[in-house]
């Protein structure tokens, strides 16, 4: 199928759906301050889709790997009383911050739903930082309370709540309590997303109930879409879907939000990733959706028990977090073979909100570049340097607004000025085009390195490497890892005589790095790193370059559970 012909389907489908009268029509209304495109028929704040989720009754909403589940019907009573919780025992009010720093669990959703619906802001702190991370995020959002297991809070500075054992206590408060009835607007702040930042720092992205909501309807009508593109067959049953990613991650967050509002069952399994049990899920539960980075795919599809899992059974596999590889978009056909062709791919960033474009296989396929018509309700400007719109087909500075785009930075002033320009444009710092409104990325933010759907800015890492006093210098790059994605690949350059090996180096990045920013791969070189006349080192030179003397590839680190 030809890249024009594969535009003009999509063009059409997004006609009639968003067209006057469809079921996503789009509108105009003010945000923040500026006109821009929205979905008509919208919820207006997360806790409305909470209360409306009731209506599928008695269906599981939230099933875990240890076999209990909380039902659609349960869940807004759950909420309820784990708000009053909240707020009798803790004090949270409307605007407070409520800090989480777990593994996903069932006290994990129903603080999420609590937070929002008490109109207060959820903080998803990444539990996978170091202590000097936590500590950052904490000083930065000044959270009411914490939460959070025993692993993790054996890391934190401050006193806690445990999640997990005082679960029972929040569900049983008030198991008579309504919803909260405080007003919440839909820029009210709903959720604090944390970024990688370069400087050690991560930068607290502040999510609006409107750019979640907006996260969510763009994921039902990309549903919508696609069913309608495969000729509008309505699915054998309600969807069942898997849930691995972190809820610290839009991903995560999205997942459980969207299956909310639209009835589907979420399985969550408990623990660190494990694909035999992944497997045993999904054969017990009925999983018909499998969703993950691409190392929990692959690691999936290589399993010596996925023959156990009927491939007529499994409806659609979802990659996010990074993009997905030739070879295992392969791998996936081979072991679905009625899913040839319908893989797809999303464009976008926690600080858009999530979704900028969507790329079916058949535009992947005709032109690697291109990630796809712009979304509705989604505004794309390239711009130059001075920040003027360039002509159809020029390359330039990729600008976005929409309503999924943050609200901004929390407490970053200096962020938010380089991030968003006037008008409420966000600058994506990728450089790209557009054709006759699809997108094509020409590069992606500098040296981001993603490795198992999780951002690494090598910044951060090479400051910590020449922190060591036999490093002289160091530059970080990402190189192509099946299982990962990419991997985290150290080239460093030691004074004379130091005896500093691989192991060593990586002991003292993890003293203060998260595991998974911990390079995997080290190449010690003798001689200086390649620079451009102004001083910069040329990674693109060294991700050419044969190994040096000594290379070294450790064994990729796992995520905590």
């Amino acid at each position: 199928m030809s890249l024009d012909i594969a535009r003009n389907a999509l063009l059409q489908a997004d006609h009639r759906l968003t067209g006057p009268g469809g079921p996503f029509e789009v509108t105009e209304d003010l945000v923040l301050g500026e006109r821009m495109p929205v979905f008509r028929n919208r919820p207006t704040s997360l806790r409305e889709i909470l209360a409306s989720s009731a209506c599928f009754g008695s269906r599981d909403c939230f099933v875990f790997g240890d076999g209990s589940r909380i039902t659609f019907a349960e869940l807004p009573s759950r909420v309820a009383s784990t708000a009053a919780f909240l707020r009798d025992v803790h004090g949270v009010r409307q605007g407070d911050r409520v800090a989480i720093c777990a593994a996903n669990g069932p006290g994990w959703l129903l603080v999420l739903w609590a937070t929002t619906s008490l109109g207060a802001v959820l903080v998803a702190m990444n539990g996978w930082w170091s202590e000097p991370e936590i500590e950052n995020a904490l000083d930065l959002t000044s959270p009411a309370v914490v939460f959070a297991d025993e692993k993790r809070g054996a890391r934190l500075p401050c006193s806690y709540v445990d999640v997990d054992k005082t679960f029972g206590d929040m569900i049983r408060h008030a198991p008579d309590a309504p919803l909260p009835d405080c007003p919440v607007s839909e820029d009210d702040p709903a959720a604090l997303i944390f970024t990688s930042g370069t400087t050690g720092r991560p930068k607290a992205a502040c999510l609006s109930h409107r750019s979640l909501v907006a996260f969510i309807m763009m994921q039902e009508y990309l549903g919508v879409r696609g069913s309608a593109l495969r000729g509008g067959a309505a699915p054998a049953r309600p969807a069942t879907r898997l849930a691995v990613f972190p809820l610290f991650h839009v991903s995560g967050l999205a997942a459980t939000l969207t299956a909310v509002h639209v009835g589907a069952t979420t399985v969550w399994p408990l623990g660190r990733f494990d694909p035999g049990m992944v497997i045993d899920l999904t054969v017990r539960e009925g999983i018909n959706i499998w969703g993950g980075t691409v190392t929990h795919i692959f690691r999936l599809l290589q399993h010596p028990r996925v023959g156990e899992v009927d491939p007529k059974q499994i409806a659609s596999v979802g990659i996010g977090g990074s993009a997905t590889t030739p070879q295992l978009v392969r791998i996936i056909e081979e072991r679905f073979p009625h899913l040839a062709g319908t893989s797809s791919s999303g464009y976008g960033s926690t600080e858009s909100g999530g979704l900028i474009s969507w790329t079916p296989e058949a535009m992947l396929a005709e032109a690697p570049d291109c990630v796809g018509p712009v979304l509705p309700t989604v505004e794309v400007r390239i711009a130059d340097d001075r920040g003027d719109p360039v002509s159809d087909g020029h390359d330039g500075d990729i600008w976005v607004r929409s309503p999924l785009l943050m609200i901004g930075y929390w407490n970053n002033d200096e962020a938010n000025a380089e991030a968003l320009a006037p008008g409420r444009w966000l600058r994506t710092g990728d450089y790209g085009r557009l054709e006759h409104g699809v997108l094509f990325l020409a590069s992606r933010r500098r040296d981001l390195i993603i490795r198992g759907g999780e951002n690494v800015y090598p910044f951060e890492i090479e400051n910590r490497l020449e922190e060591h006093p036999d490093i002289i210098e160091a530059a970080v790059i990402g190189v192509d890892d099946d299982e990962f994605g990419q991997e985290v690949k150290a080239v460093v350059v030691l004074r004379e005589g130091s005896s500093l090996d691989a192991a060593g180096m990586r002991s003292h990045c993890a003293t203060t790095l998260a595991s998974y920013k911990v390079p995997t791969r080290v190449e010690i070189r003798h001689t200086a790193l390649p620079r451009n006349p102004t001083g910069k080192v040329m990674k693109q030179v060294l991700a050419g370059l044969d190994a040096g003397t000594f290379v070294d590839d450790g064994n990729a680190s796992e995520k905590e559970d």
